[in-house]
């Protein structure tokens, strides 16, 4: 049961730690000390998409869903649970061309309006 429990709750800061890669910039206008950590999940969510590069909570999960007795992830986190799922697979690049336009247009607008980032 509590692996079972660490895995979810590994699943939903996933998800969380996404929606933050994608909307975090905007989040920064409201509250500016957000900009530097949004911009380490930013460069962290670009690496794994160029490089390949595997979440460690995508292993966090892996493992204690593999303790808990069940099926570990076959792929990554967004090919488990989103690709296939929330959009369909040939919509993919359009949707991480899409998720980059939204975290450079949340940090260029405050540049453009003379607000750099502190």
């Amino acid at each position: 049961m509590g692996y079972r429990a660490l895995a979810d709750a590994t699943m939903a800061v996933h998800f969380l730690f996404l929606a933050y890669v994608v909307t975090g910039g905007f989040l920064a206008w409201w509250r500016p000390w957000l900009r530097w950590p949004h911009l380490a999940a930013a460069g962290w969510g670009f690496a794994t998409i160029v490089f390949g590069l595997t979440c460690p909570l995508t292993y966090v999960e892996n493992w204690a869903r593999l303790r808990a007795g069940e099926q570990g992830l076959s792929r990554g986190f967004i090919d488990t649970y989103l690709t296939g799922v929330v959009y369909p697979e040939r919509y993919t690049l359009q949707l991480q061309i899409l998720a980059a336009l939204l975290v450079l247009t949340s940090w260029l607008i405050p540049l453009l309006k003379g607000r750099a980032p502190s």
